[in-house]
């Protein structure tokens, strides 16, 4: 399921904090995925990759941004946040957002290079699912693309691992 934007000026807002994120992921050696709690209008967590250089498998952008909203709130449950990251959510940090109760996931890039591709839509249509998430695609794809196909060209060419 893919939604137009609810709010295009904000979306696009948050998805540049997104980017701005992804980036340090990056300059660390890490997959470029940044991502942004919003709750109210207002940034309660945020977060990018950093499984590598911490050596944490959950440590994905929107996990981290979980964990820190969380926090600031003083609830594991954030029901009306939306999530901004730059690349659709895999199948653990999806279910860690329905399991947040979160309103909205709001993703730039897709991921159809893994079998991981539609994961977020998967799990949100699953039919036993006990939360429903709004899920909206396509802000600032290009950008968060290019971001991404660009890191991986240069791992590419550099023949150095990830």
């Amino acid at each position: 399921m893919s939604l137009y934007y609810q709010n295009k000026k904000n979306d696009q807002l948050w998805m540049r904090c997104a980017l701005s994120l992804a980036k340090c992921a990056e300059t660390k050696g890490e997959v470029p995925v940044g991502a942004v709690l919003v709750l109210e209008g207002q940034k309660i967590g945020e977060g990018y990759n950093s499984s590598i250089s911490s050596k944490d498998p959950t440590a994905h952008a929107e996990i981290i941004a979980l964990r820190l909203g969380g926090k600031k709130i003083g609830n594991y449950r954030i029901n009306g946040a939306v999530m901004y990251v730059t690349l659709e959510p895999c199948v653990m940090c999806t279910g860690a957002m329905v399991h947040a109760r979160i309103n909205r996931i709001v993703f730039g890039a897709k991921e159809g290079k893994t079998i991981l591709s539609g994961a977020s839509s998967y799990v949100l249509n699953y039919p036993n699912i006990n939360h429903s998430i709004i899920l909206c695609s396509g802000v600032l794809e290009n950008a968060c693309t290019s971001q991404v196909q660009a890191f991986f060209h240069r791992k590419r060419a550099s023949k150095i691992k990830y």
